[in-house]
């Protein structure tokens, strides 16, 4: 039996945001590494910047974004090059 092409594009959408969620979780995973190893300074710049409040919260946002992102085209490859 042939699948429709709404459940089709249903399932892809949840893989997709389940891809996302992934890339989310990994980004949130290595900012609290690098805030805790702090091997490059970072947190000794946010520290003594003259808001590290916001500072960090756009550190924070720009490495679980980039993360997301990456996860989410990953699995758009994914979803386009499985055998169907």
């Amino acid at each position: 039996m042939r699948i429709k092409t709404s459940a089709l594009w249903l399932t892809s959408v949840l893989k997709l945001a389940s891809h996302a969620t992934m890339g989310v979780a990994m980004g949130l995973v290595f900012t609290l590494v690098l805030s805790i190893a702090d091997p490059a300074g970072i947190m000794t710049l946010i520290r003594h910047s003259a808001s590290p409040g916001p500072t960090w919260s756009m550190f924070v946002g720009t490495v679980v974004l980039t993360f997301a992102i990456g996860a989410t085209l990953t699995g758009i490859i994914f979803i386009v090059t499985e055998d169907r």
